[in-house]
């Protein structure tokens, strides 16, 4: 088997070292106003210096609303940008990975304390916040959202093409915008969801169509060099809810207006769903996605190791591969993967000494 793991990749004008991505993953801890803070920087640069290909940061809130928690981070106001400059620039300096933000938007199942704390809703009087969704169909357990009419579709989605301008004065190389865990656009998409009678909501054409539109509205202001990819839920794992064949005409879709990659994640619409966990178990989303729309996937979902990563790619099943979880766990899970594969990758200079291929080296 040849390496694929450390093969570089090109999406647009954008090329990364390896085919290892950084998953985002939710912080809970930004300042009450989605400012990143001391946590981001240490979590963030800690991940740049890693040796992955390419680093995504968290679900980004493009409003207030948006958050998951109220220590969710946002990208709705220029007050956010001095804080994520700092880590940027810091990141840059010292590593080689490059930089993309996922844009998101919690809908029905925003305004919730983090997990450490019990991930219960919170009522306004808590610190929360009144909901919105594609319709009246609660998360089961949490209030019922307010349907975005017209005034509130266009709003939100001028929110998205905003948080992407900043998202470009800051320097990022990359956007991915959350369609996936049954947040606001994935809540459009699931029938589970969307009980709309208008053009937003019925098959799977209405259901589709805001978060087309939104894709499109960003594609529009953000760089035609730079890539934009899209992270979905390839599966609600519920009965008579969206399924691979729904995600595979929906990746098409996304491909005619210039997506570059899809992320297959999966469930978050309903509590009712019934997942089978296994190391690698959402990555024949992946494959499915890539061979029938055509369009270049991140596999992820419990991918343990180098090797496997590697022949996961050698077998066509993905472009690239997102680790999450994995990465937190074990920061250096590039090194290690390059160890096993007897590849190459970055090292901070101030870290080399810790390849074991340079450990010989006289002090």
């Amino acid at each position: 088997m040849g390496n694929f793991l450390f093969k570089p990749y090109k999406m647009r004008e954008l090329l990364i070292d390896n085919r290892i991505v950084v998953s985002p993953m939710a912080q809970y801890s930004a300042d009450n106003e989605g400012r990143a803070g001391d946590w981001h920087f240490m979590h963030l640069v800690n991940l740049a210096v890693s040796g992955a290909g390419l680093l995504i940061l968290e679900a980004t809130a493009v409003e207030p609303r948006g958050r998951v928690s109220p220590n969710c981070l946002g990208l709705w106001s220029d007050t956010h940008i001095p804080r994520l400059q700092r880590i940027i620039e810091f990141a840059r300096c010292h590593g080689t990975t490059k930089l993309g933000i996922q844009l998101a938007h919690a809908g029905r199942k925003a305004s919730v304390c983090p997990p450490w704390l019990g991930g219960k809703g919170l009522l306004p009087d808590e610190g929360g916040w009144e909901l919105i969704g594609a319709s009246d169909l609660p998360y089961p357990g949490r209030p019922t959202p307010l349907p975005l009419d017209d005034a509130g579709l266009l709003e939100i989605k001028q929110r998205y093409i905003e948080a992407a301008m900043r998202a470009e004065k800051l320097g990022f190389d990359l956007i991915e915008l959350h369609c996936a865990h049954g947040y606001l656009l994935n809540s459009f998409l699931s029938p589970l969801s969307n009980s709309r009678n208008d053009k937003y909501g019925g098959d799977i054409e209405g259901r589709m169509r805001y978060p087309l539109e939104v894709f499109r509205a960003v594609r529009a202001v953000w760089p035609e060099h730079k890539p934009l990819g899209v992270r979905i839920s390839a599966t609600d794992w519920v009965q008579g809810g969206w399924d691979t064949k729904d995600s595979v005409i929906f990746a098409r879709e996304l491909k005619e207006l210039g997506c570059d990659y899809i992320a297959t994640s999966s469930g978050g619409i309903s509590p009712d769903q019934k997942i089978t966990v296994y190391s690698g178990y959402q990555v024949p989303f992946a494959e499915q996605v890539r061979h029938e729309a055509g369009v270049p996937t991140m596999a992820m979902g419990h991918i343990m190791h180098g090797p496997q990563a590697n022949e996961i790619l050698s077998l066509g099943q993905a472009d690239l591969i997102a680790i999450g979880r994995g990465m937190t766990y074990n920061p250096r899970w590039a090194w290690h993967a390059a160890e096993a594969l007897e590849a190459e990758v970055s090292f901070p200079p101030q870290y080399a000494r810790s390849s074991p291929s340079l450990r010989k080296l006289p002090r």
